[in-house]
């Protein structure tokens, strides 16, 4: 069986998506459709912006959703996923790619998410790290003992978490984990606390949007980040999206799960392949792939 994967924030390059554009009519229309929705151009910033551009949370959520969606849909007859998965953002690209969302809906929540999350990060100054080589548990207990807000953010792959909370609580639990044997603990280059309790202003931003947009019943289960389950039910999937600003990103579970319902290969649709390369340190064994688009 076949799962289809799709990347989150930090897979945005410069030049993303400009072969799609310049090669497939219905790639220039729907990036054009996606300049109109957003109310500016995007694809300027994401075919010859620079760095700093691509790295504003408003431009980045969306231009990693527009790459990703727009090559499944060029994808055409070859795209038949028996599951699909996504990271964080990622989630709502597999949304439209199964169906579950329109392209056009799911733009726009996107949009709001990004501007949610953008005035979340510039009320409280907050940050992320990434943990290398400790278990999870170890992590865990280890932010659950200081005062500040502190969680994991996102389960990775083994031995690879990234935790999120506010400045000084992240810059503690750095040094404590480092006694426990981290073999990396580094801040990440990021606007604030995503997948923390600290995005709880964003969330209730978010959940109005998403409550008022039409989920259809998808071609395929999505696995969720917030659970690591499959889901079909319209319902559970819309009520799973509105909690995802505020709980891990459970990757590595949703992996072995997708697993466990039969995938044995993956294909990852979007800029990069982070995600290939997570899937491979939670199982050497299936096979991993990027999809690309030929004339």
């Amino acid at each position: 069986m076949k799962a289809y994967v799709f990347p989150g924030q930090g897979a945005q390059f410069i030049g993303m998506g400009k072969d799609l554009y310049d090669k497939s009519i219905e790639a220039k229309e729907l990036f054009e459709k996606a300049n109109l929705i957003l109310g500016f151009r995007i694809t300027d910033l994401m075919f010859a912006g620079t760095d700093e551009d691509l790295k504003q949370t408003r431009v980045t959520q969306p231009a990693i959703f527009l790459h990703s969606t727009i090559l499944a849909a060029l994808l055409g007859g070859s795209f038949r996923p028996d599951m699909v998965a996504g990271h964080s953002l990622g989630e709502f690209s597999a949304l439209v790619a199964n169906k579950t969302l329109t392209f056009s809906d799911g733009l726009v929540l996107v949009s709001k998410r990004a501007m949610a999350m953008q005035k979340a990060c510039e009320k409280t100054s907050s940050t992320m790290a990434a943990i290398l080589g400790l278990d999870d548990e170890i992590v865990e207990e280890v932010c659950n003992s200081v005062e500040e807000v502190v969680v994991p953010a996102n389960y990775n792959s083994p031995g690879q978490i990234v935790i999120s909370g506010s400045d000084e609580g992240i810059d503690k639990v750095i040094e404590i984990l480092k006694t426990k044997g981290a073999k990396r603990a580094i801040k990440l280059s990021v606007g604030g606390a995503f997948h923390s309790p600290l995005m709880e202003p964003a969330r209730l931003e978010l959940e109005e949007a998403i409550q008022s947009t039409n989920f259809i019943k998808p071609i395929c289960p999505v696995y969720q980040n917030v659970n690591a389950m499959a889901s079909v039910d319209p319902d559970v999937i819309k009520a799973n999206l509105i909690s995802q600003l505020t709980s891990p990103v459970r990757w590595t579970q949703s992996v072995l799960n997708m697993i466990a319902g039969g995938a044995t290969s993956f294909v990852e649709v979007g800029p990069g392949n982070v995600l290939s390369g997570l899937i491979k340190k939670i199982n050497r064994d299936v096979v991993t792939g990027s999809a690309a688009f030929v004339m």
